[in-house]
This record gives C-alpha cells, structure tokens and sequence, in this order.
C-alpha cells in the first residue's frame, strides 16, 4: 500500500504543477477573476492534500499494516479528485451544479486528517 500512495504523491504533486502552471499562464486572461479564484483555490487544497499523501506515504512505511493510514491515503487522494477536480471543472467551464461536488472532496479531506489524528492516538 505504502508504494502505491507514494506513487500516487508523485503524480499528484507533478499533476499540481502543471495544473498551477496552466492557470498562472493559460487561463489569467481567460478566465474572470472569480473563476480565477476558485481555480487557485483548488490548485492551493491539491497541493496541501499532495504533502499530506507523501507524508502518508511515508509512514505506511514504518506502519505497513495501518488500516487507519491507508484510509487516509485513499481519502486524500479522493479529496483532491472531488474537491480540486470540481474547481478545476467548475472555473474553465462555469457549470454551477459542480460546486455541489467541492464538499464531498471537503468532507474526504476531513477524514483524511481524522485517520491520522485516530491513527497517532492509538499508536505513536
């Protein structure tokens, strides 16, 4: 498991570059201010959410059989496909209903962090 989220941290973070790059050049005189905004706002969650899948990664290495670790990975990753997908989706193409779709990414992220905390209580 370890392996497959550190793999899924390295794609993340260069999908989160490149995602960044595309709108700082490709879409600021493209998109309106406001969409500009929630574009960066899902580039800013994808990469907080990519460093706390590395550092999931990472400790699955020192605690392979975490059950509450491999939630959090897969909750991350989750998250960012919802919540930074949803915005990303939402600002180049103004479909409204897409908003509905942020929380759900908002409320996997939380989970996310709750593993961990759950995690640390019990075991470090």
């Amino acid at each position: 498991m370890a392996k497959l989220i550190l793999l899924s941290t390295g794609i993340s973070g260069a999908l989160a570059v490149m995602l960044g790059a595309f709108g700082a050049h490709g879409l600021k005189s493209r998109l309106a201010e406001n969409l500009l905004t929630v574009y960066q706002t899902g580039i800013q969650y994808h990469f907080y959410h990519t460093l706390a899948l590395g550092f999931v990664a990472l400790a699955l290495y020192r605690w392979p059989g975490s059950t509450l670790l491999s939630v959090a990975g897969w909750s991350f990753i989750i998250g960012i496909l919802l919540f930074s997908g949803s915005l990303y989706l939402l600002a180049v193409t103004g479909i409204k209903w897409l908003g509905a779709v942020t929380p759900i990414g908002g409320v996997a992220f939380i989970i996310g962090w709750a593993c961990i905390s759950w995690f640390a209580a019990r075991n470090v």
